[in-house]
């Protein structure tokens, strides 16, 4: 790339960085304090807002750094490359978690909800953030390029493509890791859209509860199922580069390269956006935050003006005081 080019390719990183770390913040702070964590459902968003703050907060800059700025170890490099690929994966396995909840919920309503407790979904979640840290950690126990440095010479400049081996980003991250959860995913959606639609069309002289749970259910899952379509589109171009350049000659533009690296962390970013024009309880907890926000800065206005106000008052009054005495003081020497 052209110093242009880095130049604006450093920028937009920035901006992402920013983006996913403010609104993924406001993510987790919105499900904590609306009390749904208990919430199979929002318990998974926020191990995904979690995944997505950090991909602002370390995988973007870790990105930045292995596109050639900085002279490191062969090893250190690698570890950096690994971190990057775990949190993609935590992503995916998030996702995933998220769908079958969705899924299972439906399926077997009464079933799910009176057997699946508080202390599962922390396993869950653990078993999400442990696979995904076991197949992104897995070039540093070997499956990596080979190790070029020597005595002599201990560093290397620190490139993704140089530390990790494209048998192992396609074969096994990309075509064993990511895209069979994302067709279980889209799978996963259709059928649930399917069973939601027959209860629905099958559901005169049912309860009104019952109709109300499964709309509140489609609306829940077009919501979810946005936020996987946003995963695919953003996340599978720059696999389907890496596996183009892997498996044929062609000869694909760094720009190109970028560009897909850049969708893939954009992708974190836009998540916040969806769960706050379509997720409805996390929308009300955005508006609750923001009232709380602007009510306490207009609380601290209103004491300083009261501030500000007494001590003009208290000024008025010792001039008040004084004035009486320069007078009398004035009349002496007359």
């Amino acid at each position: 790339m052209s110093d242009g080019e880095k130049v604006i390719y450093t920028s937009l990183e920035v901006l992402i960085a920013v983006g996913c770390c403010l609104g993924n913040g406001l993510v987790i702070w919105a499900v904590w304090s609306c009390r749904a964590l208990s919430q199979t459902t929002f318990c998974f968003i926020v191990s995904l807002a979690v995944a997505d703050f950090l991909v602002g907060m370390v995988a973007v800059p870790f990105s930045v750094i292995v596109d050639g700025r900085l002279k490191t170890s062969f090893h250190c490099c690698l570890f950096i490359s690994c971190v990057v690929i775990v949190l993609i994966q935590a992503s995916v396995h998030s996702l995933l978690a998220i769908a079958v909840d969705r899924y299972l919920r439906v399926y077997k309503p009464l079933r799910y909800r009176g057997s699946v407790k508080k202390q599962h979904l922390w396993a869950a979640v653990t078993v999400c953030w442990l696979s995904a840290s076991i197949i992104g950690f897995i070039p540093m126990f070997g499956w990596h390029n080979e190790d070029t440095t020597t005595r002599e010479n201990s560093t290397i400049t620190c490139h993704f493509i140089t530390v990790i081996s494209m048998s192992y980003m396609v074969n096994f991250n990309f075509l064993a890791c990511i895209l069979p959860p994302t067709l279980i995913m889209m799978a996963l959606y259709l059928f649930l859209f399917n069973m939601i639609s027959k209860q629905l069309r099958n559901g005169v002289g049912r309860p009104v509860e019952s109709r109300s749970f499964y709309r509140k259910e489609r609306r829940l899952a077009n919501s979810l199922a946005l936020v996987l379509v946003l995963f695919a589109i953003s996340c599978l171009p720059l696999q389907i580069i890496n596996t183009l350049v892997y498996y044929t000659s062609v000869k694909v533009p760094t720009v190109a390269f970028h560009i897909g690296i850049l969708l893939s962390h954009a992708n974190s970013a836009v998540n916040p956006i969806v769960y706050a024009f379509k997720v409805p309880k996390i929308k009300m907890a955005y508006k609750s935050i923001l009232t709380k926000l602007t009510s306490t800065e207009q609380k601290e206005d209103q004491s300083s003006q009261n501030l500000a106000s007494s001590n003009s008052n208290s000024t008025a009054r010792c001039t008040m005081k004084i004035n009486p005495q320069v007078v009398l003081a004035t009349n002496q020497d007359g």
